[in-house]
């Protein structure tokens, strides 16, 4: 094959486009019930800071006003999720109805979270133009929606996916390494890796990358990991010449820890790579060793490196420091509390100790501490039922999927959404020593929204069902061919056979 025949052939998936009109009336109405939820969460929050802000300035309320907080910026995004339904319309694929709603209204509650805290939590030049908390993850949502929509249009094939799994894995070592030698420290972890004018985490991203060599590799090795096993005695391991890829995957978690001080990545690496394993092989002790591995990588660290010792102490005793390294965790858990069942409403959490914010870090580690308090129980149970309906989506896509690569890339994409979405929510109430890894779609940050819209995107491309077959043909009753055989003079007529 020559060099232009491969190019050619790698390029092929996102050129082959036909636009056969489909309507998709779930995914339209499920947009419609997320919009005027959004919408009703906009006009409660306007209402909230105008009301403070009567009270602030001793006007009567009904001068101020109604409507949504940032009209703009809700209308903006809704635009996007409708212009992005009315894309997949006129693509005309048989793709998932639910997945874009699902990540559409997750978005959405970020989005209005982001404009609910102080704009100047973060700040950047753009254009000559200052972009506060809200506007940035305004941006980034947009861009986040255009990625997931010109992947579950353009994606018709996974060659180039399949046939450089190797190359991508690659690509991913090489972000770690330029994160570790050109990264910027981000609350004493070396994460964030800049740009010109952009910065972001490349593990958001390796993420991905992950899924698509583990889901290539276990699809290659999936018989022999399956029904090959190396005994010692009572115990049951991997075949020995296929145990490097555990071990590597071991050494790379622990390198993360190590390197970059990023517990959150490590463990979602690791829990990603089981999980899948798992799936490939249905065999529970190869994730039953995994585990044990990582327990005895995590308590090695602990013992080794003083800064896993501070989140682990952190996390068993957080009252041992409550004004220095505990309370944080304090405040968020304090927030939660404060919220009950139904909370105290969007614009009404949050107070200041000292003019300061009491979770520094709301808007990235702790989205939860925020949502917790003014949606309540109920709301943090909508929110996390939301991450159950994308999973649950991404699960079934997979389980269609007849070959393996792309059932495992299916699988793995939906759980490394739901993992991190579980791994932060155990961190924020504590369940876990908080690891710093975003909520999907709700944290603020350009490259977490950036991987998970490759992520739904990509589910969205594999849920395609291909052309709908044509109705088979509708069985004809005696009474019709009848008609068929009698003319108008009541007789039979001979051309025509009953």
């Amino acid at each position: 094959m020559t060099a232009g025949t491969g190019a050619a052939a790698t390029v092929a998936p996102f050129l082959r486009l036909r636009f056969r009109p489909r309507p998709r009336n779930t995914e339209l109405l499920l947009l419609i019930v997320g919009s005027l939820t959004l919408l009703m969460g906009a006009v409660s929050l306007g209402a909230t800071e105008r009301y403070l802000a009567a009270q602030a300035k001793g006007v009567r309320l009904a001068a101020l006003g109604f409507g949504p907080a940032d009209p703009f910026g809700i209308g903006l995004y809704l635009g996007a999720l409708f212009a992005a339904h009315a894309v997949l319309v006129l693509a005309g694929r048989r793709l998932d109805q639910i997945l874009l709603p699902a990540a559409g209204l997750l978005g959405g509650i970020g989005l209005l979270l982001m404009q609910r805290l102080p704009q100047d939590l973060v700040s950047q030049q753009l254009g000559g133009l200052e972009l506060g908390l809200g506007r940035l993850q305004l941006l980034w949502l947009l861009v986040a929606v255009t990625v997931i929509t010109v992947l579950a249009v353009a994606v018709r094939g996974d060659r180039w996916l399949r046939s450089y799994k190797y190359t991508w894995a690659a690509a991913g070592i090489v972000l770690l390494l330029l994160t570790f030698v050109f990264g910027s420290d981000t609350g004493g972890a070396r994460l964030s890796l800049t740009v010109g004018p952009f910065s972001g985490q490349p593990s958001e991203l390796l993420k991905v990358i992950l899924v698509v060599f583990l889901a290539g590799y276990l699809s290659e090795n999936r018989s022999l990991l399956a029904e090959e096993s190396l005994r010692l005695g009572p115990l049951r391991f991997p075949p020995l010449p296929y145990l490097a890829p555990m071990g590597a995957m071991w050494a790379i978690a622990l390198g993360v820890v190590i390197v970059q001080r990023d517990l959150g990545a490590a463990l979602l690496f690791f829990a990603v790579f089981l999980a899948l394993l798992y799936t490939a092989t249905g065999r529970a002790s190869y994730a039953g060793w995994g585990i044990v591995l990582f327990l005895a990588g995590s308590w090695l660290l602990y013992n080794l490196f003083p800064h896993v010792r501070v989140r682990v102490d952190n996390w068993i005793d957080p009252f041992r420091d409550p004004s220095g390294a505990g309370f944080q965790a304090l405040q968020a858990l304090y927030a939660v509390g404060r919220g009950g069942i139904l909370g105290v409403g969007l614009g009404n959490g949050l107070p200041t100790i000292g003019g300061h914010m009491p979770v520094p870090a709301v808007h990235t580690d702790y989205p939860l501490a925020a949502l917790g308090e003014e949606l309540g129980l109920v709301g943090l149970l909508a929110i996390l039922g939301l991450y159950l309906v994308v999973v649950q989506r991404g699960l079934r896509i997979a389980a269609s999927l007849h070959d393996d690569f792309r059932a495992l890339l299916a699988a793995g994409m939906s759980l490394v959404i739901g993992i991190q979405a579980c791994i932060i929510t155990a961190g924020d109430l504590k369940l876990i020593p908080l690891t710093g890894i975003t909520m999907p779609f709700v944290s603020y940050g350009g490259s977490s929204l950036l991987a998970n819209a490759i992520a739904v995107g990509l589910l969205l491309a594999l849920s395609d069902r291909g052309p709908q077959p044509p109705p088979p043909p509708r069985r004809r009753s005696r009474l019709f061919w009848l008609g068929r055989g009698v003319g108008r003079s009541g007789r039979r007529s001979p051309a025509v056979t009953p």
